[in-house]
C-alpha cells in the first residue's frame, strides 16, 4: 500500500515504481492499495481511476460528515472496480460524544438520541449509506468504543435524517486546516 499520496507527490508519476509493486503484489497474491490524503483527495482519486486503475485494487480514503468532499470519486473507483476503504469516519474523534463542535451538539446529538445510540454511530451510519464503500475503519480504542461504532450497521437513516446531516460538511481546505491543528496523543 502506498501511503498518503497527494495530486503532487509524485508516486503517480513514477512508473517503475507503481510497476514494480503490482508485480511484486501479483506475485505474492497481495492486493494493492493506495491512500490519499489532503483537500485534494477526490482529484488524486480521479487521476487513479483516470491512469492507474490498472496497478491498484483499493483506495483509501477520508470520508465523512465534515469532509464527504471524496465522495463523487469514491463512487467512481468503486464503478470502476476498486475496492473502497473510509478512514477518519469519525473525523479523529470530532463526531463523537466527546466533541466540543456545535454541529455534534445541534445535529448529531439529537439524532442520535432520536435513532437510540451515539453521536459517533450516527456519523458511521452516514458513511454505510453511501452504496460505494466497502469498509469503513472504525478507529475505536476501547470496547466501549467498538460497541458504540457497531451500532452503525443496524441504523437506518431516514431522507430527513440525511439531509440534516449533509448540513455538517465543511470546504476540504477548512477540514484540512483544522485537522493539522488538532493535538494529537
Amino acid at each position: 500500500c502506498i501511503h498518503s499520496v497527494t495530486p503532487d507527490g509524485g508516486v503517480l508519476d513514477d512508473l517503475g515504481v507503481l510497476d514494480a509493486m503490482s508485480a511484486f503484489c501479483r506475485a505474492h497474491g497481495v492486493r494493492m492499495g493506495l491512500t490519499v490524503t489532503g483537500p485534494e483527495q477526490a482529484r488524486t482519486l480521479r487521476r487513479v481511476v483516470a491512469d492507474h486503475a490498472d496497478w491498484f485494487d483499493v483506495v483509501q480514503a477520508t470520508f465523512n460528515l465534515l469532509d464527504p468532499s471524496a465522495g463523487p470519486a469514491l463512487a467512481e473507483a468503486h464503478a470502476a472496480g476498486l475496492g473502497v476503504v473510509v478512514k477518519e469516519g469519525v473525523a479523529n474523534g470530532r463526531l463523537t460524544a466527546r466533541s466540543d463542535l456545535d454541529a455534534v451538539l445541534t445535529v448529531l446529538a439529537p439524532l442520535a438520541a432520536k435513532h437510540g445510540c451515539t453521536p459517533d454511530a450516527v456519523a458511521l451510519g452516514w458513511i454505510l449509506a453511501h452504496d460505494a464503500v466497502d469498509v469503513v475503519l472504525s478507529g475505536a480504542s476501547t470496547l466501549d468504543q467498538l460497541h458504540s461504532n457497531l451500532a452503525a450497521t443496524t441504523l437506518a437513516l431516514d431522507a430527513e435524517d440525511l439531509a440534516a446531516l449533509d448540513t455538517l460538511a465543511m470546504t476540504p481546505t477548512a477540514y484540512w486546516s483544522a485537522r493539522r491543528g488538532l493535538a494529537w496523543t
